[in-house]
Parts: C-alpha cells; sequence; structure tokens
C-alpha cells in the first residue's frame, strides 16, 4: 500500500501549481507536483482516488471537467482555499492549510458533511446515471480506503431526517416499494448463482431508469419515503456487491458509500449496518486490515442498536477477519468466539431477508478464511469442509469454499486431493462471472507451484490457464 503523498503547503505558491489552477489545468497541475515531489503517476492517483491510467490520460493532455473529480482531486491534495477558489471550488470546512503542518498523530479527522436526503438521492442518481452511461469519471475512481472515513463518522453522527416527504406527480405506495425489494431479491438470486458481472448493469440501468423518477417526481409522505429509500439502499448495496465481485472496487466503494447515505434517511440501522459491515469485507480484501477492523466494529455498535444478534455476529466475523489479515492471532480469536456464542443465541427468525446467507456454513467458511491467513492450514481445512454444508443456491459461495478448501490441503502438502477438489471449484468458478472466485482460483494454481513436477499438478495447472485464460 502506497502511503499518503504529502504536498507541502509551500506547493500552491508556486508560479507553475498557481498558472495551471487558474487554467484548470489538472494535467499541467498533476505534472508541477510531480516534477516538486517526485511522486509517480500512481502515487498521485492514490492519493486523489483515481486509476494510475486515468492519471497518465490528463497528464497527456485530457480535460478534466467534472466538478466532482476536481474536488476529489482538491481534497486529496488537502489543497489550501486560496488554490481552491483558483480552481473554481468553494472554500473547504476545516483550516486546509494549517491542517497540512499538522504531523499525521495530531490531524483530526473533517467533519462529516451536513446535507439533506434530497442531496442524497441527487448523489445517488448522478452514480447510477454515469456508471450506466460508463462515464470515465465513474469507471477510472480508485479505491481508497479513507474514502470510507467521513461515510462511517457521518452514520454516526448526523441524524436521520425527520421528514421525508415530497409533493410529486405520482403518488408512490407500498405496491412500488415492494416491487423494487422483489427486483432486489431477484438480482440477488442471480448473483449468488451467476457472480456480479452477470447482472451488475442491469441493476444499474434499473437503478437509473425505472427507481430515479419515483425519487425525484414521487409525491410521498414520511412513512412511506423511508420505506422507499430503505429498498433503494438495499438494491444500491447489491449494487456494490456486484462492482465488489467484479473487481470495479472503487465503483463499488461509491455503491456502499451512496447506499450507507440511503440507509441513514431512511433511519435504517439494521441496514447501515450490514452496508458497513460490506464495507469492512471490501476494505480487508484489498488488504486495509486496519480500515476493516474499524468498519466492523461500526457495523457491530449499529447492529446492537437496532437489536438484530444475527448481523452482530455476522460484524464480529468481519472483525476477525480483519484481524487475521493483519496477523493478529488473539484478537482474531477472541472476535470469532464472540461471533460463535452471539449466533447461538440469535433468533433467526427476525433477521431481514438480505441477511439469509448468513448462517452455521457462511460462518464456518470465515473461519477458514482466519485460520488461512493465520498461516494455520490445518484448522483452517477443518471449517473449511464444514462450510460445504450449504444451500446450494449459492453456487459462487461454494466456488470459494471449494477453492478454500483445496488451498489449505495445498499448504498442508496433499496436492493430489487439492487438484481433486480444485478441480470442483473450477467448474462452478467457469460457469461465473466473478473476479473473487477467479483470484481464489489463481491463489490455489500459486498454493501448488511447489508439486508443478507432478503430473496430476501439471494437468490441473494447465486445464485452469486453459479455462481462465486471461479472465480477471
Amino acid at each position: 500500500m502506497l502511503d499518503p503523498l504529502r504536498i507541502p503547503a509551500a506547493t500552491w505558491s508556486d508560479p507553475g501549481v498557481r498558472d495551471a489552477l487558474s487554467r484548470r489545468d489538472v494535467g499541467a497541475l498533476f505534472r508541477r507536483i510531480s516534477q516538486l515531489t517526485g511522486a509517480s503517476q500512481t502515487r498521485i492517483g492514490a492519493t486523489v482516488g483515481l486509476e494510475q491510467g486515468y492519471v497518465s490520460r490528463v497528464m497527456a493532455g485530457r480535460k478534466v471537467t467534472s466538478i466532482e473529480v476536481l474536488e476529489r482531486i482538491a481534497d486529496g491534495c488537502r489543497m489550501s482555499n486560496e488554490a481552491r477558489a483558483a480552481l473554481g471550488l468553494a472554500p473547504c470546512s476545516r483550516p486546509c492549510q494549517n491542517d497540512m503542518a499538522l504531523p499525521p498523530p495530531q490531524r483530526q479527522s473533517d467533519p462529516p458533511v451536513g446535507r439533506s436526503w434530497r442531496e442524497d438521492i441527487r448523489a445517488a442518481a448522478q452514480l447510477w446515471e454515469g456508471d450506466v452511461n460508463r462515464r470515465d469519471v465513474i469507471r477510472q475512481m480508485a479505491f481508497s480506503s479513507a474514502g470510507y472515513t467521513l461515510p462511517a463518522l457521518r452514520w454516526f453522527t448526523a441524524p436521520a431526517p425527520r421528514n421525508v416527504e415530497q409533493t410529486g406527480l405520482h403518488t408512490v405506495g407500498q405496491p412500488d416499494i415492494e416491487t423494487i425489494r422483489e427486483m432486489s431479491a431477484t438480482y440477488r438470486r442471480l448473483d449468488n448463482q451467476y457472480g456480479g458481472g452477470h447482472s451488475r448493469f442491469a441493476v444499474a440501468r434499473y437503478l437509473h431508469q425505472e427507481v430515479t423518477p419515483i425519487l425525484k417526481d414521487g409525491h410521498y409522505e414520511t412513512s412511506t419515503g423511508r420505506k422507499l429509500l430503505s429498498a433503494v439502499a438495499e438494491l444500491t448495496q447489491l449494487a456494490g456487491w456486484q462492482a465488489y465481485d467484479v473487481a470495479d472496487h472503487g465503483v463499488a466503494q461509491l455503491y456502499f458509500t451512496r447506499a450507507l447515505e440511503l440507509a441513514q434517511a431512511a433511519g435504517d440501522a439494521g441496514l447501515g449496518a450490514e452496508i458497513l459491515a460490506a464495507m469492512s469485507h471490501q476494505a480487508t480484501y484489498l488488504g486495509h486490515g486496519v480500515t476493516g477492523v474499524d468498519l466492523a466494529r461500526a457495523a457491530k455498535q449499529t447492529a446492537n442498536r437496532a437489536g438484530l444478534t444475527v448481523l452482530t455476529a455476522e460484524a464480529s466475523v468481519m472483525e476477525a477477519h480483519a484481524h487475521a489479515s493483519l496477523r493478529n492471532e488473539p484478537a482474531c480469536t477472541a472476535a470469532l468466539h464472540q461471533a460463535e456464542i452471539t449466533l447461538d443465541r440469535a433468533d433467526r427468525g427476525s433477521a431481514p431477508q438480505w441477511l439469509g446467507y448468513f448462517n452455521e456454513a457462511y460462518l464456518s467458511a470465515k473461519f477458514g478464511h482466519c485460520f488461512r491467513a493465520l498461516g494455520k492450514p490445518a484448522q483452517a481445512e477443518r471449517f473449511a469442509a464444514r462450510s460445504l454444508r450449504m444451500d446450494e443456491q449459492y453456487v459462487r459461495g461454494k466456488a470459494f469454499n471449494l477453492a478454500l478448501l483445496a488451498t489449505t490441503q495445498a499448504q498442508q502438502g496433499e496436492a493430489e486431493r487439492a487438484c481433486a477438489i480444485g478441480a470442483e471449484a473450477l467448474t462452478l468458478t467457469s460457469r461465473l462471472r466473478s473476479a473473487r472466485a477467479t483470484r481464489y482460483v489463481r491463489e490455489l494454481q500459486a498454493e501448488l507451484a511447489p508439486y508443478s513436477q507432478r503430473s496430476s499438478v501439471q494437468q490441473f495447472i494447465r486445464r485452469i490457464d486453459a479455462v481462465l485464460g486471461n479472465r480477471r
């Protein structure tokens, strides 16, 4: 992981920088910052939350006109208010320049931005539209663990709006809300069976073409409005999971963030906890274990507030996995124990529909991933085997669990068994559009490399390459 680029305060007084800002020439700005700091395109991209390829095109002359991207660049570079004004942006609410001078331990968190639920709807609608139209401003966003700080802070500090009501042309009723929920259930089933890539853009189109008009032009009172926002938040979160599953991590982060904002506007603490847990899952998967721990704890606190014991157990599992990724075995073990005892006393009948996947099989799989991350393949294998006592409708989940089991066997020197189980995982993965499933099979392939002289291993590795090809 790259360290954040710390741009000296004097940079904003540099004549070349000031000229680039006045012309709103982001390419010239990036080139000058690179000259002054020695930063690579990759590091600049990581600082401002943009993919290196997008930064490269901007530095080569591509114009940046989106206010959202300009704001992201200004925030990532921690521009002074004078520099922001030169770029044509409003001043920030914090003392930008003084804050830059503080060493990292003393830096204060940015305050959450106060905004209305209507602004949350506008932000979500802009995301859906940009995703459907494949706009680079959306597609080129890079994941940033710091990008989850403000949404999580706002979740705890900004109150839910008292009134979520609108006078529009078309009356919104329970049938409209049930339709959105039914669409969520249908797309969730397809996601589990075929992977996130199968219907990701269908979900985005549905949100853009069908949901946006209901939100913006509908007539609803507060009770209906909150139910509507909750249903939309659930579907938006699913879109985030799908983007995560196909490795569009910056897009997934935007979807999870918008979903959390809508859940807050709806006053739906349970769904908010589930979204925070999803954020933790993604952060840990991408190697940001500390952020994963923080988000899991936020999810657990929210689940406790919502009174959803099953969700509390899930949050404990996410925390355990994040600790395991950091090789903190005592903290991981404590969180796993808490998850077990919490799930044992949970009332499963009261759990929301979207939490149906969290059961003993899922818990066993997460235990397996934790022990694998801790370098304990024998324990991981035991739980991975248990995880296969699962509902067959979760095809992608079964592919994950088979790959996990085979990987733990390879780590213990049982190459033939690993190839046999891995073949099952590969067969399922070949039917999926899931970057995560592909990654797990490729990780198994790497674990088998020490045994590549064995004919069975050679045959299996050739089959992996033939089936997966360049699939990411």
